[in-house]
């Protein structure tokens, strides 16, 4: 059985390993590159956008902060642009909405990335799966060049298919670590991405939740704010604060 394998891996030789890792490194190259331009895109200035939807929302204009969001290309606005459309329907409709949103922009945004972390990881143990084919190969050449059968001019061919196989042994496991080493610091540098516009996302969608706490919004008086403005023909655009109970007075 073991020499059937050793045949096997003699046979095929380390340069399979090569070709893979060649594939597996311009697959990797793609990916780095979608992302880049993915998280270019959605960039946008975050602290500005804050000051900007903090203003609508102290003058009550929804209408107003939705379209701010909507000129925005960034996740995060995406994000609390959903907080908004629930926004009549009070601040836990509206906070139930945007941590959905919050979830399918997290996919959007770690798409593919499993796969360069899964390529970091395991991008060396290829390249040493082809040094241990390449050792094998040597070792059975080495073997080979020690028979007494073998002619003179058999044996000093012998050294030199030696030296062939470590050469093609040390090749993979350089490969190996050439294809691994970008991927992990991609995926590092992605990731840290990722983390940085979940976090925007949380301190954008708290200021429009604290909005709506402070205004008191939803409920029964929100319900009959809506029911008055679809009587006139008008769409709702502002959330107007709960008038207290009388009982308070």
């Amino acid at each position: 059985m073991i020499e059937r394998v050793k045949s096997a891996m003699v046979g095929l030789g380390a340069g399979w390993v090569l070709v893979l890792m060649l594939v597996l490194s311009v697959v990797s190259l793609a990916v780095m590159l979608e992302r880049a331009w993915l998280y270019w895109s959605l960039r946008d200035d975050l602290p500005a956008l804050m000051r900007d939807l903090g203003r609508l929302l102290r003058s009550g204009d929804l209408d107003g902060a939705r379209k701010r969001l909507e000129a925005s290309p960034s996740a995060e606005a995406a994000v609390v642009i959903a907080g908004i459309v629930e926004a009549p329907m009070g601040s836990d409709a509206a906070e139930e909405a945007m941590l959905g949103a919050s979830a399918l922009q997290k996919m959007k945004l770690e798409k593919r990335l499993t796969f360069l972390g899964t390529l970091g990881n395991n991008a060396p143990f290829i390249g040493l799966l082809g040094t241990v084919i390449g050792i094998v190969g040597a070792f059975d050449e080495l073997g080979k060049g020690k028979n007494a059968t073998m002619t003179a001019a058999a044996a000093q061919v012998a050294p030199e298919a030696v030296m062939t196989n470590i050469s093609e042994a040390l090749v993979a496991t350089a490969v190996g670590l050439l294809v691994a080493i970008p991927a992990v610091a991609a995926f590092n540098w992605f990731q840290r991405i990722v983390r940085a516009t979940l976090a925007n996302t949380d301190a954008l969608s708290h200021v429009l939740l604290a909005h709506l706490k402070a205004t008191g919004a939803g409920g029964a008086d929100v319900e009959e704010a809506m029911e008055a403005a679809a009587s006139r023909g008008e769409r709702p655009s502002k959330v107007t604060r709960a008038p207290k109970d009388a009982d308070d007075n």
